[in-house]
C-alpha cells in the first residue's frame, strides 16, 4: 500500500549521528509500493540537508548522494492540496501549515502517514489517519 512520508520519516538515515533504522524502514516501504508526497517534500528536505550541512552534519557531497538515492524511488507528487482542509488541520492540531499538508494528503487519499513528528502523529490519530509503522 502506498504511504504518504512527511520528511522527518526519512531524513534520519542522511545523517549518521542518528538512527538510521525508522527512515530505513520507511525507505524500504517506498522501495516496495509507492509514497505519495506534497510538492514541498523535496524543498523540504533538501532545507534538512542544507541545514545540517551547515551545523557539519553532513558534508555537500552526502547530501547530493542522498538525494540521488532518493530519486530512484518511486515518488508521487500530488499537486492538489484542498487549501481550506490544510488551514483547517492546522488550525485545528496547532500544526505549521506544511505538516497540515501532509495530514491533509493522508487523509484525502486514505493512506497511513509515515512521520517521527509528534504533534503530527497527536493530530493523524485524532482525525483517523493510520500512522504507518513498519510490519512485524
Amino acid at each position: 500500500m502506498p504511504l504518504v512520508p512527511d520528511p522527518s520519516a526519512i531524513a534520519g538515515l542522511a545523517f549518521p549521528d542518528e538512527d538510521s533504522r525508522p527512515a530505513l524502514a520507511v525507505i524500504e516501504a517506498i522501495g516496495a509500493d509507492l509514497a505519495i508526497v506534497p510538492t514541498l517534500f523535496w524543498f523540504e528536505i533538501r532545507n534538512i540537508l542544507l541545514m545540517g550541512e551547515r551545523r557539519k552534519r553532513i558534508a555537500p557531497h552526502q547530501t547530493t548522494l542522498f538525494l540521488a538515492n532518493l530519486a530512484v524511488l518511486p515518488f508521487e507528487i500530488d499537486g492538489q492540496p484542498h487549501e481550506a482542509a490544510v488551514l483547517s488541520l492546522a488550525r485545528q492540531h496547532t500544526l505549521t501549515v506544511y505538516d497540515a499538508a501532509y495530514l491533509e494528503l493522508a487523509q484525502r487519499r486514505n493512506l497511513p502517514l509515515a512521520t517521527l513528528d509528534h504533534a503530527l502523529m497527536r493530530a493523524a490519530k485524532a482525525t483517523g489517519v493510520v500512522v504507518w509503522k513498519p510490519a512485524g
